[in-house]
């Protein structure tokens, strides 16, 4: 097995680079953070110095080594802190989804066993103390704000920055300790443990040790020549491995700059004015940018929407070939300049992509509408495919080397192969060490040779050797006919219209696809009062007939589309059904990274399938939801059901050759 050259020795955690990056650019900055409107920064010297006393305070609170400290909470460089003082007392952090609901954080708390638990504020403390009655092994409660805890019992809990103050006070005490703990981190260590998304059922620890993280930060940053330079706006969950990697793996190897958002509402803002230079985001990220793009072109005025519809053409059709450096028209490259004078600049500012060197987008597979439209603006938008058992990378695109249909050639250090049942493999320095406490699943993923099953369907392609990726391998089928079912490349060209949130396929093993769909309720919202509809709520603007109109017609589209792949036109959706509820993680429809999980929609909606499939035109339902505050409800509707027009397969010409 081939293995990227390791890293020098002494630097083999990541304590160990941060002590490097604060030797070689002290005053560099580091870490910042938009509080009350205001951006403060850290440098590298000032980083290490607050996270050394953080470790002295843990010491302090007897913090021991193989103890797990569970970390929950929004991006702050507070909470990036205390996961890397955690490793230099030789624990390992457990980074939890800020979102999750007491139950799902109680789950993780009691797996991993975890002693301190780090909050960012009185929510999250909130939902430990109300699961502390199962979970009794949680001996410390520290929390970054202090708004809400006065009145709190505190023989058991404590503001971090009381922490960090006497982790000061004792820094005679502890010092030589703390040396000798972090002096003992080697490539074996556990640098983190990840909780997987649980698409099939409970999440598994995925134990990543230092050697998987620092190597596959070191060869991802080499790959995208990543430098010191770089700025990155850390808004993704920290409880998932993409953030990790991103934020903490790459960014102290490299170097460069982690910057926090001060909210979920402002980070779009936050996101202009910090520009970064290289930028990550799931595929859902970039389908509420190009939402919120088209509901502003559609009430822009006639000269505006015109210049936009006129430039985005040539955008299209010449746009990606110069941001790859080939040959183009003379004409069509000074057309594409006045439209980047006049609207893909102006549109990048205020994305907030003007600055942007390399973007990437993964977790699920991207439309290819959506993708190409970012490329076209000349943003270096590339698909990397990654799993949290892989340190993330697994196959990437080289510059040059960018298509909206493949997923790239493997990272560096990666070995791939297709099994006869066509699922993806891989090994690599990234390669997870085990799952936490759960050596049968570590056994039916992990092989004694290293090689790991990604669960997905793919092939390499002839020539150019990239892969590609068709679906979740549990979710590729067979119609009835024996036609091949892959409901995620449908569901993606719907998701490409600014009216559809979401869609869930079904038709394995039946005689024709159907669909859920969840509308925008921002796009098409905006979109009822430019044409006068009156709505109450969502279910009603859901059950209108004019709303029932605008998604056949995108249905209608996208059978067109599906009809000239010969391979996957048995995909096309014969009837749909729009849901009178959005698909929500709370209600266990989707992951906390908004994965939909099919199994759990099949079963609670079976009245639904069933209805689209036995030519009803109107079911009645009754739906259990789960409201913000844990208590259950119930939503009751009548929704109607609709046929869509389908077309004839374009012919295979590659199989009449």
């Amino acid at each position: 097995m081939a293995h990227p050259a390791e890293a020098p020795a002494d630097l083999c955690s990541i304590p160990a680079l941060l002590a490097r990056n604060a030797r070689q650019f002290p005053e560099r900055d580091a870490y910042r953070e938009k509080e009350f409107g205001i951006w403060q920064s850290w440098t590298w010297a000032q980083a290490q110095d607050e996270i050394r006393a953080m470790a002295m305070g843990f010491l302090a609170l007897g913090l021991a080594r193989g103890d797990h400290v569970a970390i929950i909470g929004r991006n702050r460089p507070a909470l990036y802190w205390s996961m890397v003082a955690a490793q230099m007392c030789g624990a390992v952090p457990v980074p939890l989804y800020q979102d999750a609901v007491a139950e799902e954080m109680a789950y993780v708390l009691d797996h991993c066993g975890a002693r301190f638990v780090v909050c960012g504020d009185q929510e999250q403390v909130d939902k430990v103390i109300e699961v502390q009655d199962r979970i009794h092994h949680v001996e410390q409660v520290v929390y970054v704000d202090k708004r809400g805890m006065r009145k709190y019992d505190h023989s058991r809990m404590n503001a971090l920055a009381d922490v960090v103050a006497e982790g000061r006070a004792a820094h005679h005490r502890f010092a030589a300790e703390l040396d000798t703990r972090i002096s003992e981190l080697g490539w074996a260590h556990t640098c983190v443990m990840l909780y997987t998304s649980g698409t099939t059922g409970k999440p598994k620890g995925v134990v990543l040790s230092n050697r998987n993280i620092i190597l596959t930060a070191r060869a991802s940053c080499e790959f995208d020549h990543l430098t010191q330079a770089e700025e990155i706006l850390a808004y993704l969950p920290m409880a998932w491995v993409g953030d990790f990697i991103f934020s903490m793996g790459q960014a102290m190897w490299a170097g460069f700059c982690v910057n926090c958002p001060e909210s979920p509402a402002t980070m779009l803002t936050d996101l202009r004015e910090i520009g970064p230079t290289y930028f990550f985001a799931p595929p859902r990220v970039f389908e509420q940018q190009l939402t919120q793009v088209m509901i502003r072109m559609e009430d822009a005025g006639r000269t505006k929407k015109w210049l936009f519809d006129r430039f985005m053409a040539v955008a299209r059709r010449v746009g990606p070939a110069i941001l790859d450096g080939r040959p183009v028209a003379t004409a069509d490259r000074l057309a594409y300049a006045l439209g980047n004078l006049l609207v893909y600049g102006p549109l990048k500012n205020t994305l907030g992509f003007s600055r942007i060197r390399v973007g990437y987008t993964a977790g699920e597979a991207i439309g290819p509408e959506i993708f190409d439209f970012y490329r076209a603006l000349g943003i270096n938008l590339k698909q990397l495919y990654g799993q949290t058992e892989a340190s993330v990378f697994i196959t990437q695109q080289p510059d040059g080397q960018v298509r909206s249909d493949t997923v790239g050639v493997p990272s560096p250090g990666v070995e791939l192969r297709i099994a006869e049942t066509g699922e993806v493999f891989y090994r690599s320095p990234g390669t997870f060490v085990e799952y936490f406490r759960n050596p049968e699943s570590t056994a039916s993923t992990k092989d004694a040779e290293g090689w790991v099953a990604t669960g997905d369907a793919g092939f390499f392609e002839e020539g150019s050797g990239h892969l590609r990726i068709i679906d979740r391998a549990k979710d590729v089928g067979r119609m009835a006919d024996g036609r091949l079912f892959a409901p995620k490349y449908v569901e993606n060209k719907l998701k490409f219209y600014p009216s559809v949130l979401e869609a869930v396929v079904f038709g394995n093993g039946r005689a024709f696809c159907t669909a859920f769909v969840n509308i925008d309720l921002t796009a098409v919202g905006n979109w009822a009062e430019r044409n006068g509809i009156a709505y109450a709520s969502y279910q009603e603007l859901a059950g209108h007939p004019r709303v029932y109109d605008m998604i056949r017609a995108h249905v209608e589209e996208v059978n067109r589309s599906v009809a000239q792949d010969p391979m996957l036109s048995g995909c096309q959706i014969h009837r749909f059904l729009i849901l009178h509820k959005e698909l929500d993680a709370d209600d266990g429809e989707l992951t906390r990274t908004r994965k939909v999980r099919r199994r759990i929609i099949e079963e609670k909606y079976a009245d639904l399938i069933a209805a689209l499939y036995d030519g009803r035109d109107s079911v009645s339902t009754e739906t259990e939801v789960t409201y913000e505050d844990g208590r259950k409800g119930a939503i009751r509707a009548t929704l109607r059901l609709a046929d869509a027009a389908t077309v004839a397969a374009t012919p295979d010409r590659r199989a009449a050759a």
